[in-house]
């Protein structure tokens, strides 16, 4: 009977430690294919969650507003480089991003602004995933 008991008791604790060390599981919301960008970025950064594609597994759910990109035009590029040695020539772009749990309440936002010309969606992504890396999972 104790032996019994010992087994049970073992396989409680493997269990419930086991469901301890489960990462977050992170749901995206897509929007004009970002959400690839940030998915990527989380990965490449090692940001230490799990991104699921199905939002009824997920611990929390990541929404980005739309990614706004400011080009610089053809006459702006020329005056810099004239006057400003080209400095400020590259496009610019912006996001913002919210976490929010399963209740609907915001853990965590971030808002981005980066200057990288073609590059703007990955750059906006990696920024936010080293942040969410940073701030948010050092606290929860």
């Amino acid at each position: 009977m104790a032996k019994g008991f010992v087994i049970v008791l073992a396989l409680v604790l493997t269990v419930s430690s086991v469901h301890a060390q489960r990462r977050p599981r992170i749901f995206i919301e897509a929007k004009d294919g970002f959400d690839v960008y940030v998915s990527a970025a989380l990965s490449k950064k090692d940001v230490g969650v799990d991104v699921v594609t199905d939002q009824t597994m997920a611990d929390y759910v990541m929404k980005a507003s739309e990614v706004e990109v400011q080009k610089v035009s053809t006459g702006s590029k020329f005056a810099n480089c004239i006057f400003a040695s080209c400095a400020g020539n590259a496009d610019k772009g912006n996001t913002s991003v919210q976490v929010v749990d399963r209740e609907g309440v915001v853990k965590w936002s971030y808002a981005v602004n980066k200057g990288r010309g073609e590059k703007n969606k990955q750059a906006l992504a990696e920024a936010i995933a080293k942040h969410f890396k940073s701030e948010f999972l050092r606290k929860h």
